[in-house]
């Protein structure tokens, strides 16, 4: 159970709801054990009936039978009642504490660094606060309740069958012993079979949900028949944890069954030979078949209710892992929140966590408002990283990112990230309108004007009123339904509508052609004038024109300058501008 604690707040938010079900269990299964005593005073007024000398009125016999089935009725009715109060209590605990959880998962899912996502796939993100959850709630709800249930109805039980016969009591609960046994021997298989069954459905959900996000690299290699296989293989592996599990479930319940069984022919074979020798009458063992009766599902389901437990407690350590994974990009507790001038890179050197490779070695620069800054150099030299670091995804591994002149993990992340205006090199767009998703940046409506504004800053306002349906348009899942291009420009929108303190360009026009480029360029002159503008990239067309253009190489700056001053140093910058003149001409 020390994966569940984690819930245990939820339980203390909720405990009237809770502390009331109790109740309501109490008090269904109090009027539950009542019944019987009324099939047992019947049994009894048949016997005497048929054993008296003289016979009774029918008459009065009838309606004090039909008083007694009366009485019966009127019991299980609030039973049923209660029972209504039970579920309307536990039941609807379980789904706010659901809804509550899901929320608690999402929330930190959005808290947590980049590098969370780098190590941790989409499909397994997803089964947690799905699957999980799921099965979590079923620990909250349904478990709780048979458990509170099972230790009631037990409890007024075996003081009604003490009360009328201590020795049969005894006879009766002899199972009890090598099913508490049983029951504690097969729990602990059950959690490892559904921890195994929890992380095959993530492995299955992971295959698929990469499938179709790469469903156009599939089609286009022809792939299919060999995904097809994959996903068998992963399906098999998922059902083979299942029926494992379903098969230890199976031999379970049964064995639970049967020994109430035994308890039940106890009953008979005992109680039959106490009614010979008088000690017992016919409504005493009625009343004690039906209190065995009674029991059965009880114990049953705590073969269904430890399996419920098992596989919540498996699927909420798989919860609590994400839950207690350590935030890297942590909020300060009184953070600098001001406008940006200046941005400042001191001796700047990082290493991913994940793979530890180093992507910057000693990197400095400064950059001031109405600046632009460039940087370039071969695949793989860091200049993503730079603007991983500049969008303060990572904390850096020496050195220091300076705002202002004050350290960049003094500054309020959210008020930082607002002021910054991001164009990725991987475009990503909802699947939304055009319209939401150049606006996407915004906390507040805007009028169609300025969403228009920024799409024809963006050279792409006269594609959007070739579609249909205009701005309204649908771009489908990731934008599939836009070209590469338009997708990038989009997202250039979406950027600058923004009005950001500072501009990332994260070789935002590689999928446009040079024209195209010149254009685009052109209209953000009179939008980044003013403001702070890193512009990354491999075209030296769209670089040229920066107050200062830095070359990496292996994490390190190997040269610096303006355009002209590069040219002169006849280095890889100018062999590389030299090559793409040629390519263009």
């Amino acid at each position: 159970m020390k994966h569940l604690r984690h819930l245990n707040k939820y339980f203390v938010k909720y405990k009237w709801l809770l502390l009331l079900g109790i109740l309501f269990i109490a008090a269904t299964n109090f009027f539950k054990v009542l019944m019987p005593q009324t099939f047992g005073a019947i049994a009894d007024l048949i016997e005497n009936q048929m054993k008296a000398a003289t016979s009774k009125d029918p008459d009065a016999v009838f309606y004090e039978g039909l008083s007694l089935f009366g009485i019966f009725l009127g019991y299980a009715l609030i039973n049923t009642f209660f029972l209504f109060l039970t579920r309307q209590t536990i039941i609807v605990m379980s789904r706010l504490i659901e809804y509550d959880l899901k929320n608690e998962i999402y929330d930190k899912y959005q808290k947590l660094s980049y590098s969370f996502y780098k190590v941790n796939s989409t499909g397994d993100v997803m089964n947690r606060i799905s699957e999980d959850v799921n099965h979590t709630r079923m620990y909250l709800g349904p478990a709780v309740m048979y458990t509170i249930n099972v230790f009631f109805l037990f409890l007024f039980v075996i003081y009604f069958m003490i009360e009328k016969n201590a020795e049969l009591t005894l006879y009766v609960l002899a199972p009890l012993p090598v099913m508490s046994y049983i029951i504690f021997k097969v729990s602990s298989r059950i959690n490892k079979k559904s921890e195994a069954v929890q992380k095959k459905q993530s492995a299955l959900s992971t295959f698929v949900q990469e499938t179709f996000s790469g469903i156009r690299v599939l089609k286009a290699f022809g792939r299919e028949q060999h995904f097809d296989q994959e996903f068998d293989t992963e399906a098999e592996n998922y059902k083979r944890a299942s029926l494992s599990l379903a098969w230890t479930n199976s031999l379970f319940i049964p064995t639970i069954v049967g020994l109430i069984g035994l308890s039940t022919i106890i009953t008979i074979y005992v109680g039959g030979t106490k009614v010979i020798g008088g000690t017992l009458d016919i409504g005493d063992i009625t009343e004690f078949m039906i209190y065995v009766n009674f029991l059965t599902w009880p114990f049953a389901s705590i073969g269904w209710v430890s399996s419920l437990i098992q596989r919540a407690a498996a699927s909420q350590k798989r919860i609590n892992e994400f839950l207690h994974t350590e935030i890297e990009v942590q909020e300060v507790e009184h953070p600098v929140d001001e406008p940006i001038r200046s941005i400042t890179f001191d001796n700047v050197s990082f290493t991913y966590p994940n793979t530890g490779i180093q992507a910057l070695n000693g990197i400095s620069f400064t950059i001031k408002q109405g600046q632009t800054l460039a940087i370039t150099g071969r695949t793989g030299s860091g200049k993503s990283t730079c603007a991983a670091l500049l969008e303060r995804l990572f904390d850096v591994s020496d050195g220091r990112v300076m705002i202002n002149g004050h350290d960049i993990k003094d500054m309020s992340i959210e008020g930082y990230r607002k002021r910054i205006g991001y164009v990725p090199q991987e475009v990503f767009l909802f699947s939304d309108t055009i319209r939401n998703n150049i606006a996407f940046g915004l906390d507040h409506d805007v009028d169609d004007d300025v969403i228009i504004k920024a799409a024809t800053d963006a050279h792409i306002h006269h594609n959007i009123e070739q579609f249909e349906n205009g701005y309204d348009t649908k771009v489908g899942e990731r934008g599939i339904t836009l070209s590469g291009g338009q997708k990038q420009r989009v997202s250039i929108a979406r950027a600058i509508i923004r009005k950001p303190e500072v501009l990332i360009f994260d070789d935002c026009l590689s999928a446009v052609d040079t024209e195209t480029e010149e254009v685009i360029l052109g209209n953000l002159q009179s939008i980044m004038h003013g403001r702070i503008n890193v512009i990354i990239g491999h075209r030296i067309s769209s670089l040229m024109k920066a107050d200062k253009i830095i070359v990496l190489d292996e994490g390190r700056v190997v040269e610096e300058g303006d355009h002209y001053s590069l040219m002169e140093l006849n280095g890889w910058y100018a062999e590389t501008y030299q090559q793409q003149l040629i390519e263009e001409e």
